[in-house]
């Protein structure tokens, strides 16, 4: 079973503040690094946070606002003078290929490394042998995807007295069963099924990037792990969220009691809570009991919950 580690390395909006840099989180599992989004300075907080520069990297971009991509080049460039080697793919909406070709062809720096840009759709963008990564469109004023972590299901548990009952010992032959091959013992045939559990769902983290509330995200997030939602303003800015693309806390919160997800993060908070934030923690609270505000450097394992 793979540790699932998530970093938060920025979570202001629009502008960076004293306390928060510009939105970025890191996902690292089984040796891999995943990126959802990269605001300016994301390298020097991978570097200050500890999540490392792992040879398995891959980017989500959710949209291309600036405080969502400009931390690209400095990445990028910092990657290269590290003499990095490994390719790195990046996702995003329509653009990516543009933005990404104007950094290679800059003067100002050179990619040592391949950049494999993909241009992302609603669904499957990316899967590996362990996990996948599927998007939707969000509700905001431009193209712009929320994006899902999902761990693939893991093996059921063993039936520990079906087994002990027939005298099967531990070892290779249970490893067999797992594997979802019957095994001959004692004269008969054990079928896996009679062994082995139905599969255990993975764990799923979700994020929204910048949308106002939609009732998709609430389908697309259900009975999610974790939903990393947009959390711009407080109730009482609920006009200028709508205008802008952006949920209110209150939003935020009602969507993730729809979808009844485990925990709610407040986050692409606006500089005006500097000295306020608890005000959309308070908010939120009310409605989803179990909501956190994200702070920058904050760290969380997500656990399996069987």
């Amino acid at each position: 079973m793979s540790t699932l580690r998530l970093t938060f390395l920025g979570t202001s909006g629009g502008t960076p503040s004293v306390s928060r840099s510009l939105p970025s989180i890191a996902v690292n599992y089984g040796g891999e690094l995943i990126l959802f989004d990269c605001g300016e300075s994301t390298q020097r907080q991978m570097m200050k946070a500890g999540v490392g520069f792992k040879s398995r990297f891959t980017i989500f971009i959710t949209h291309l606002h600036g405080d969502h991509v400009l931390g690209l080049p400095g990445l990028l460039y910092t990657l290269s003078m590290l003499n990095r080697k490994e390719p790195i793919t990046v996702y995003g909406p329509r653009g990516i290929e543009d933005l990404i070709e104007m950094f290679e062809e800059t003067r100002y720096g050179k990619i040592q490394f391949e950049v494999e840009v993909k241009r992302c759709s609603e669904g499957l963008i990316h899967q590996s042998k362990e996990y996948e990564v599927e998007a939707i469109r969000s509700n905001h004023t431009i193209e712009a995807f929320c994006y899902m972590f999902r761990e693939k299901s893991r093996v059921g548990r063993m039936n520990v007295g079906f087994l002990e009952s027939v005298g099967l010992p531990r070892g290779p032959l249970w490893g067999r069963l797992q594997r979802g091959e019957p095994v001959e013992w004692g004269g008969k045939t054990i079928m896996p099924e009679e062994a082995v559990g139905p599969p255990r769902p993975g764990r799923k983290i979700v994020y929204t990037g910048d949308t106002s509330p939609d009732e998709r995200i609430a389908e697309f997030a259900r009975e999610a792990e974790v939903l990393i939602h947009d959390s711009t303003f407080d109730s009482s800015y609920e006009r200028e969220a709508a205008e802008q693309g952006h949920s209110t806390s209150r939003q935020a919160a009602e969507i993730a009691r729809k979808a009844r997800v485990k925990r709610l993060y407040l986050f692409h908070i606006s500089p005006r809570y500097e000295n306020n934030s608890e005000k959309l923690l308070l908010e939120a609270l009310r409605i989803f009991p179990e909501t956190f505000l994200a702070e920058d450097f904050h760290v969380y394992e997500v656990p399996y919950t069987d």
